[in-house]
């Protein structure tokens, strides 16, 4: 590569899009946002400072529990800067290199977060299904070799996609369908061969979304036929209730993810504007429900939070 292609490759900016056909209300959208963030970050500090001060919730369930809202915590920071940017102060250019960086981190966070929602299906599964072997299989030391091992995959089926991204040029109107960068959204603004990337970006999220929902669909199979096959009615119920809110995170993180899935690799241009939105709920409403889903149905959590507020 020449020193003059290599400038002007560094020089690309990508322009960021926030509310299409809305931007004189930018301003006034900004005000949720800003409320979403500031609720989210707070309420997933409070779920790990709870965990990690009271020595009653360190159990593997609860662990699980902050490994998650550790990963929603870094994926808010890692979408904040332009996300608001683009709201507040109408700043939509980012660099090559910090579009690169951004995705680098939204895609593996957006892994490790699928990964942590398996390790919570697998705890609710030794949970119910094999209870007297509970402490001797979720011991400390596995639980961070699992939660390790996790993080590493997720990292590493995340860091090709920058360097795959790098190799092209970029020839087209550089302007992103959403507020942050997306490996999906940048591919299509090169102006070479993609399917590479393209079978890449496949086999990533078959590896890790596909196979982490099947193995949580198949958890919830057993644990269900397990639960069904207790004869008192009141002992079922409370086995079921256990699940719910893991339930609950599942779906608030898997719907968005597959829906964005579609629009970007089927959608056209009138369903540019459900992309958008679907963006915004994809990265914004786990890492906000998921505090308030938990403090809700955990009535242990619950207690040692309105404990910790009272005094």
């Amino acid at each position: 590569m020449s020193a003059a292609n290599d400038t002007k490759f560094r020089s690309v900016v990508f322009l960021l899009t926030g509310i299409p056909g809305q931007e004189y209300l930018h301003l006034w959208i900004s005000i949720p946002f800003c409320f979403i963030y500031v609720i989210s970050i707070l309420g997933n500090s409070v779920i790990l400072f709870i965990i990690k001060t009271d020595p009653s919730l360190h159990e593997p369930m609860y662990i699980f529990l902050s490994m998650l809202a550790i990963t929603d915590f870094l994926l808010l920071v890692s979408t904040i800067p332009t996300i608001l940017g683009i709201f507040l102060f109408n700043s939509r250019e980012i660099s090559l290199d910090a579009c690169f960086a951004q995705l680098f981190f939204i895609h593996s966070l957006a892994k490790i977060e699928s990964s942590m929602l398996l390790l919570m299906a697998f705890d609710r599964f030794i949970a119910i299904c094999i209870p007297l072997r509970y402490a001797s299989i979720l011991t400390p030391p596995r639980i961070a070799k699992m939660g390790l091992v996790f993080v590493l995959r997720g990292v590493a089926v995340a860091l090709p996609f920058p360097i795959l991204l790098k190799r092209f040029r970029y020839c087209r109107d550089n302007v992103l369908s959403h507020s942050y960068c997306l490996h999906q959204d940048i591919m299509k603004l090169a102006c070479s061969d993609i399917r590479v990337n393209y079978i890449y970006g496949l086999f990533t999220t078959l590896f890790t979304f596909g196979l982490d929902s099947l193995l949580i669909f198949l958890s919830y199979m057993v644990i269900l036929k397990t639960v069904l096959s207790i004869a008192s009615h009141d002992q079922c119920l409370k086995a079921l209730n256990t699940c719910i809110s893991h339930i609950c995170a599942v779906l608030l993180f898997y719907t968005p993810n597959i829906g964005l899935a579609v629009t970007h690799r089927f959608g056209n241009s009138s369903s540019h504007l459900l992309q958008i939105l679907l963006g915004y709920v994809y990265l914004l409403v786990p890492p906000l429900m998921n505090p308030i889903v938990y403090s809700v149905k955990s009535k242990h959590l619950r207690a040692r939070i309105s404990r910790a507020f009272v005094k």
